[in-house]
């Protein structure tokens, strides 16, 4: 199948972004089955440590549908990390974008506003607010250039205080059926929240891998400059993948909402340092320009794995949180390593 992109005459730079593209499909395989010896290893290891790991229940119930929520995050983020940004709000966009429609929603007696919205009402707002979230990141990061780590910092500080003040600090619960359906409705005896994960992942990497915009984030992320000059609007693009990332963490915490039967005012604090862990394990560059959704799916995948036997051995959680971290910095030597191993064939 051929593509075109825009080029611009007598320019040595217009070719540049299909050569960013190819160089990161052509590493993309490797990069994405590298976790699966990892993840076999790691089911090795949960079977021998304890009898209910393999089981179906725990596998459905506790590891994928646990994982579902972390997972469509992680596709938000992968995307806005292959097209060169970050954003650290999506955590608190997870927490407050629930907590808005719930508020609206429940009488002011349980600690809601009283207002009496519908349901379906106070999920449109709810997605509203996201797209504003993402149109003033997008805009600061791409129009002003502002760094993108101090402004999605100082967003994510901002919508953490706004969601403590909705809630008063409490957990909101006694939500309507529209709220719950995402956390009890099953499809062929398996729970909505694996399918939408499934759903979410497979048009993601159908958008990335063939969709033309796709390729255009693609060369953005791996060179921003060239892209420009080949003619990608990059400003419009920086823009949308923030507002983007913003829906689908609203969407995933409307998930989370929906799992737990209520909404928390800590929702979502300190989600976005999985995030992150399983993106970079998974392959998706810091740099931008390289990873895959594959690549991302095996990074939760293990970090799911990972979290469930060290639930079943009884490992306190703090302890996995430090895990975590060192995985994290595991992980971001081995890409550094590898980097180098394949600079140097390339020379």
């Amino acid at each position: 199948m051929s593509t075109h992109t825009p080029t611009v005459a007598g320019t040595p730079t217009s070719r540049r972004p299909l050569n960013i593209i190819d160089q990161a499909r052509s590493s993309g395989w490797a990069r994405e089955l590298a976790l699966l010896p990892a993840i076999i290893l790691a089911m090795v290891i949960g079977a021998i440590l304890s009898p209910q790991f393999l089981t179906a229940n725990n596998l459905l119930n506790n590891v994928l549908v646990t994982s579902a929520v972390l997972g469509i995050v992680v596709i938000a983020e992968s995307i806005i990390l292959i097209s060169g940004y970050f954003d650290l709000s999506l955590e608190s966009v997870v927490g407050l974008a629930p907590m808005l429609a719930v508020w609206l929603v429940l009488p002011a007696a349980v600690g809601g506003s009283g207002f009496g919205w519908s349901p379906w009402g106070a999920f449109a707002a709810m997605f509203v607010l996201s797209i504003v979230i993402g149109l003033i990141n997008g805009f600061l990061v791409g129009k002003l250039k502002l760094n993108a780590f101090m402004v999605t910092l100082a967003m994510l500080t901002l919508l953490r205080g706004l969601t403590m003040g909705l809630s008063g600090g409490k957990t909101l619960s006694g939500l309507p059926a529209e709220f719950l359906a995402l956390g009890n409705t099953k499809w062929f005896g398996i729970s909505i929240q694996i399918w939408l994960f499934a759903i979410f992942l497979v048009a993601a990497a159908v958008f990335m891998r063939s969709h033309p915009v796709g390729r255009k984030l693609y060369a953005m992320g791996g060179n921003n400059a060239a892209a420009a000059a080949a003619g990608i609007k990059t400003l419009r693009l920086t823009i949308g993948v923030f507002v983007a990332g913003a829906i689908i963490a609203a969407f995933a915490g409307l998930m989370l909402t929906g799992r737990i039967a209520s909404v928390t005012a800590n929702q979502g604090d300190g989600l976005i340092f999985t995030v992150f862990a399983a993106a970079v394990i998974g392959g998706i560059s810091l740099n931008g320009g390289k990873g895959s959704m594959i690549g991302a799916l095996s990074g939760v995948l293990l970090l799911g794995i990972i979290q469930n036997i060290l639930v079943l051995s009884q490992v306190p959680s703090f302890w996995i949180k430090a895990i975590y971290g060192l995985i994290i910095l595991s992980a971001l030597i081995f890409n550094y390593f590898a980097g180098s191993r394949r600079t140097r064939r390339v020379v």
